[in-house]
């Protein structure tokens, strides 16, 4: 095919390139091929693209008119496709018709490897022990081609000093031209179908669980439960600890000494793990650039009482990076009859009403009453409440909207939107797709559930979610499910307890760096630490599950972003300009400074460069600021010390190291595969804290469901929290350089016959076994053998 195709451009002459592409349109598939058309579904989880940039490739917002074998997906912008298409005439202006109709498309296909999406890897730009490549690297016998027909272009084609040693010596040039890795070597990879198959989107491991990375980008944060804008312009962000303060971060992630709100005094809550009470909402005001004011939602202790509070603020009229304190204004107070179940979240809709968001008042199974709270639409307990905030300088302080759907039935609280709800935590609006708004307004909750299921519902106007007749899609209460009255609405989707036990609601990603993820729902578990996703299905109007893992191999090997995160994952957030963020925390108590603010990153694809630039209004500053300083590192990725390029400093001062994981081998022996004498067996001494791999079915050494050696006997460990720094205690333990995945839900089979011993197990990564991490204590668990957790390990990545 290369030769045909050589032959015809040879016959076109210096004529339009749009001659040449008819030619490589007949024959030359491999140029234009179908694989970079872009879709939604997944890919495997090995490809690493990357630009000169070190970032992701992208779809050109103008199509390119001279690189147009990456018009689809690449690592050029119509600008830089133009500033090759003027070099490239530049070159050519030097050659007669035979010189051009010879070379011209090899010269083509040189300049535009710099679009490739693999370009990164085309030029070395991640090996800093060489120089950047100003060629690309050719396989062998497309160099050997080049060399006898235009080895004379080679001078003009670069700069580099060394190439005209090789003018004359084929062999010589084409060492010098070559790869390390063949499999990226110009032009083979086109055909390449392992590298070129589903360029473009988001990648997926064989269990199709989507590959997303992190970025972090806050850290220190005692509990941080909520991270607002004001949509002011100014694109800072705002995030809350449960303690009772506010911080301001600017776009530039650096935060500000003073607080912007601090009522620790006022607020109710205690160090233990696991208290619900405490700050627990905030929002600011649809017109907060205009009038200052924001709502914030909190525990009180009034008396013997305990309340939920939602108060009114304004901002200072000397800094607005600070409230006026003494602005507060009591909006409504709720008794709590417990501790828990508190709800806390805080929104504006589009209709510009204030909605509340309260949990059924605590204990279990909502005992308030004949039917409970949730129930009852004269308590405002275990509901959606819908108030009028505007223009309340004089008079009620909120007022109720008057198509609120109870307003007129007896005996029912005007401010109740919607009922039957447990305890919705985390609630969020959702802003439309960015091109046609589909979806706009719908509000989105996590509602977490009883001891069963956990949920996630669209909140409309009136409906009746179910609590405490039904939790997820079964009854709870049977004779209140049976109920032919109840007229309940069912949840887009619910989960079991295997999967995780209280539900953390996120948002509808309407971003504009990660095209990939757009109207993606993507949200989580505080319990399990497990992040998931749902995706509408426009035909059949269902929603369609998947899980999100955090990347392996290189899959997150780009500069800042990390592919690991702190399991108690409490709350999910959206900056001004629409990107998605969730907050965890390493020790779920309101004094530990263990939370982190998480970006989510799609590395499969971004945006094309400038389409989502914006620029932040200016922020006076009147605080000292404090840098923004990330703690996180990549981990599972083994970086020799002459890889990556943009670890190199010298080489590119602007991308930070990404830093290897500390694999420490625990013997200093080289690994051997172990013989077994014939005849008797040796008995094995174990000790406490040993691990093996068993029930891979194709006997694989590298893989299986890890069972941990205790006090005499062997068992099973659970996956709540199983992640990869569990994986990588395991796999180093075991003698191997990586950790390449942490298995859930019994992917080995379940270990019936043995003991569950380990559960709740939270490592840092660092630790020599297993029993020196976290866990809930030798013996002690709350899960079953469908549950067992597993590793697949690697010495390579």
């Amino acid at each position: 095919m290369l030769h045909n195709f050589y032959f015809h451009v040879s016959e076109v002459g210096r004529q339009d390139l749009s001659a040449m592409w008819y030619f490589r349109d007949i024959f030359g598939h491999i140029w234009q091929s179908p694989f970079i058309l872009l879709a939604f579904w997944t890919a495997p989880a090995f490809l690493h693209p990357q630009c000169l940039d070190f970032k992701p490739p992208f779809q050109p917002q103008q199509e390119l008119q001279f690189c147009q074998m990456y018009k689809y997906f690449g690592c050029c912008d119509y600008a830089r496709d133009q500033e090759l298409m003027a070099k490239y005439y530049r070159i050519m202006d030097n050659f007669d018709y035979y010189g051009f109709s010879k070379c011209a498309a090899y010269v083509l296909d040189l300049f535009c490897q710099e679009c490739s999406p693999y370009a990164a890897h085309l030029f070395d730009a991640e090996d800093p022990s060489t120089p950047l490549r100003t060629i690309p690297g050719l396989c062998p016998y497309y160099c050997s081609q080049f060399h006898s027909k235009c080895r004379s272009f080679l001078t003009l084609l670069s700069d580099d000093p060394r190439l005209p040693e090789f003018a004359h010596d084929q062999r010589r040039l084409c060492q010098y031209l070559e790869l390390d890795d063949p499999d990226y070597c110009y032009p083979h990879l086109l055909n390449n179908e392992r590298l070129t198959k589903n360029l473009g989107r988001t990648t997926a491991d064989s269990d199709g669980c989507l590959q997303l990375c992190l970025e972090e980008v806050a850290n220190g944060l005692r509990n941080p439960l909520a991270m607002v804008h004001a949509n002011d312009g100014t694109h800072r962000f705002f995030i809350a600890e449960q303690v009772g303060q506010v911080w301001v971060y600017l776009p530039d992630r650096s935060k500000l000494e003073k607080p912007f709100l601090n009522i620790t005094k006022a607020v109710l809550t205690s160090p233990w793990e696991g208290d619900e009470r405490g700050f627990l909402g905030l929002t600011f005001h649809p017109d907060f650039k205009n009038n200052g004011k924001l709502y914030v939602y909190y525990s009180v202790e009034v008396g013997i009482d305990e309340r939920i509070r939602i108060s009114e603020f304004r901002i200072s009229s000397t800094d607005m990076n600070e409230v006026d304190h003494g602005s507060e204004r009591i909006i409504l107070e709720i008794d709590e009859p417990a501790s828990n179940h508190n709800g806390g979240q805080l929104l504006f809709a589009d209709d510009g009403y204030l909605y509340i968001f309260t949990g059924d008042g605590g204990m279990a199974g909502d005992p308030f009453g004949k039917f409970g709270n949730a129930q009852n639409k004269s308590a405002l307990l275990g509901k959606v409440l819908r108030i009028d905030v505007d223009d309340n300088e004089r008079g009620p302080l909120y007022r109720i909207p008057p198509d609120n759907p109870f307003v007129d039935e007896h005996n029912a609280r005007p401010e109740v939107f919607a009922y039957g709800v447990r305890n919705m935590w985390r609630c969020s609006v959702d802003r439309g797709d960015p091109i046609t708004k589909e979806g706009k307004g719908r509000i989105f909750c996590g509602d977490v559930g009883q001891n069963k299921y956990e949920e996630v519902d669209i909140v409309e106007k009136g409906r009746n979610y179910g609590w405490r007749a039904k939790e997820g899609f079964s009854c709870y209460d049977k004779k209140l499910c049976a109920n032919s009255s109840l007229d309940d609405v069912l949840p887009i989707y619910a989960y079991p307890h295997k999967m995780g036990k209280s539900v953390t609601g996120g948002y509808v990603y309407r971003g504009c760096e990660n095209p990939n993820l757009n109207g993606m729902y993507i949200f989580g578990d505080f319990i399990s630490g497990r992040l998931m996703s749902l995706k509408e299905n426009r035909n059949s109007r269902s929603w369609e599950y998947s899980e999100i893992c955090m990347g392996v191999g290189l899959t997150c090997s780009f500069p800042r972003l990390i592919n690991n995160y702190y399991p108690y994952i409490i709350s999910f957030a959206e900056d001004e300009a629409g990107e998605l963020y969730f907050m965890s925390t390493e020790i779920p108590s309101a004094e530990s400074p263990t939370g982190v603010v998480y970006k989510i990153v799609d590395p499969s694809r971004r945006a094309s460069p400038g389409k989502c630039h914006y620029e932040p209004l200016s922020v006076r500053v009147r605080s000292n600021l404090i840098q923004f300083k990330p703690k996180e590192t990549l981990i599972g990725v083994h970086v020799p010390t002459k890889h990556p390029r943009l670890s190199n400093p010298e080489v590119r001062s602007d991308n930070p190291q990404i830093t290897p994981t500390p694999f420490t081998p625990t013997t200093s022996k080289p690994l051997r595969t172990s013989r077994r004498r014939k005849g008797r067996r040796r008995k094995t001494k174990h000790k406490n804290g040993a691990v093996r791999l068993v029930g891979d079915a194709e006997g694989r050494r590298d893989r299986g469901r890890v069972e941990v050696y205790v006090s005499g006997e062997w068992g099973t460990i659970c996956d709540d929290l199983w992640n990869t720094k569990n994986a990588i205690v395991v796999c180093r333990q075991l003698g191997f350089h990586h950790a390449l995945k942490a298995a859930k839900h019994a992917e080995f089979g379940e270990g019936t016959s043995l003991k569950i011993i380990l559960d709740d197990v939270q490592c840092k990564g660092t630790e020599e076994t297993l029993l020196a991490c976290q866990h809930a204590g030798i013996g002690t668990h709350n899960c079953a053998h469908y549950e067992d957790a597993g590793v697949i390990c690697g010495y390579s990545v």
